[in-house]
């Protein structure tokens, strides 16, 4: 394989637009272009969350890290699909995985009676942080699929299907480190 980013700075990008996987050019405030960058943040997210995972004493730090490589991974096919216009490179099982995986996890959590504050250890508000970029980075890619009618399903899926992974992950880490989950609580002003 050759050398695919020799130079990193090319001045092309100096105008406000920037280049497609396709050649073509759009304006670097393109809602691909948006789309892209919210994959983008979603998949550095995705690694914070893998090295704080790395840093704990009490997690199983291989079978996350697995999972969270495969992520990232999909994600940077994603961004690939969403930069080269009905481009296809992700494949179901992907979303098979994520499925078996929450089942997995779901398995051994308690049943939810209240809503979950986006809070708790490090790690878990890591997950939680991830799982709203992904929401956003879902709505990013509709707004594009809505305009351009051509994002592959299974993108929308990845990422849905990702955010749901995310909110089970993150129940299953607070457990992991000991924790419980922070829940709302109604009519919280009464209470003060």
């Amino acid at each position: 394989m050759g050398h695919r980013l020799s130079k990193i700075y090319t001045r092309t990008g100096d105008s406000g637009t920037t280049g497609l996987g396709d050649g073509s050019r759009v304006a670097k405030d393109d809602l691909r272009i948006a789309a892209l960058g919210d994959v983008d943040e979603l998949n550095a997210i995705i690694g914070v969350l893998r090295a704080q995972i790395t840093e704990s004493q009490v997690i199983d730090k291989a079978n996350w890290d697995k999972s969270l490589s495969l992520v990232q991974h999909w994600l940077f096919d994603l961004g690939g699909e969403v930069c080269i216009p009905n481009y296809n490179l992700l494949q179901p099982v992907c979303i098979e995985f994520l499925e078996k995986e929450i089942d997995r996890m779901n398995e051994d959590l308690p049943m939810l009676k209240e809503f979950i504050l986006p809070s708790g250890s490090l790690t878990c508000s890591y997950a939680h942080q991830a799982r709203a970029v992904c929401r956003r980075a879902e709505r990013s890619l509709l707004s594009v699929q809505t305009r351009d009618q051509n994002i592959q399903t299974t993108a929308l899926q990845l990422l849905n299907r990702l955010s749901d992974w995310l909110f089970v992950a993150s129940r299953a880490l607070q457990r992991a480190e000991g924790g419980q989950e922070v829940l709302w609580q109604k009519n919280i002003n009464e209470i003060i």
